[in-house]
């Protein structure tokens, strides 16, 4: 669970509230409500009120047959009517789609949300062969290609903003990420092998909004099939001429890809 930011300035039942929508997130088939209660360290009775509060709303709802409480998709409806989410989805959506049929690569796109990266965007290839990351993720910030990139095209007090916030991971150095991030800028996008799943190589270009900061990115986890027609510098190309067109739909001018 979150840690309280500011202890001056509780509001419990909220706190419960909030506590059981976290719990509530990472279960893939939904809690009792005694297991909701051993979750958190708080007995039946205290988060029985919030349940009801929470399914009358429709943050959750209860499985008439397990008696398992479960989210519902309320809080992703709600998450795309943030503005940036709502106009990045509905003018990625089509291209993206688009793209995976052309190339039979998976896509993803990502922004930045607090000190990591959510995939708000993903589409899968038409082939059998499916690598994809799940829509709705949430993923390291200096493990991805997707925050390294967006980073890539933010101020300097931002990215070390979230140096100090973000722990660097053992085998690198902030020296090195600001190294690499110039890097990425320089030629407009990062090709890399995957941080997570051998043998993926993530091709990721930044989207670019009327302010020249990046507000997104666009990924594609390449993998490489037998008898593939499909090259891997087309899949570049091809990924980032995708990201420049969403870029001047939000008034951008896309960088240069090397």
């Amino acid at each position: 669970m979150s840690s309280k930011s500011n202890p001056n300035y509780s509001a419990p039942a909220l706190e419960k509230g909030l506590d059981i929508i976290e719990l509530l997130s990472a279960q893939e088939t939904g809690l009792t409500q005694s297991e909701i209660a051993r979750g958190l360290g708080r007995s039946v009775g205290e988060i029985f009120r919030m349940l009801i509060v929470l399914q009358d709303r429709g943050f959750v709802a209860q499985d008439p047959l397990s008696d398992r409480y479960s989210l519902t998709t309320y809080i992703f409806e709600i998450a795309h009517r943030i503005p940036v989410v709502g106009r990045l989805t509905a003018a990625a959506g089509p291209p993206m789609r688009e793209l995976s049929a052309k190339i039979n690569q998976s896509a993803h796109l990502s922004i930045l949300s607090g000190t990591g990266v959510l995939v708000i965007g993903q589409t899968n290839s038409p082939g059998n062969n499916v690598m994809a990351v799940r829509l709705g993720a949430q993923i390291d910030l200096w493990r991805a290609s997707s925050g390294r990139v967006i980073l890539a095209y933010q101020p300097k007090e931002e990215v070390r903003r979230l140096m100090k916030e973000v722990p660097i991971p053992k085998d690198s150095s902030a020296e090195q990420i600001l190294e690499e991030l110039a890097q990425i800028r320089a030629g407009g996008l990062e090709v890399r092998d995957s941080f997570v799943v051998r043998g993926v190589v993530n091709i990721s270009v930044p989207i670019i909004d009327h302010s020249g900061q990046a507000v997104a990115a666009l990924t594609i986890p390449h993998i490489e099939r037998y008898g593939e027609p499909i090259s891997f510098e087309t899949c570049k190309s091809e990924l980032a001429a995708t990201a420049a067109l969403l870029s001047k739909t939000l008034g951008g001018q896309p960088p240069e890809v090397s």
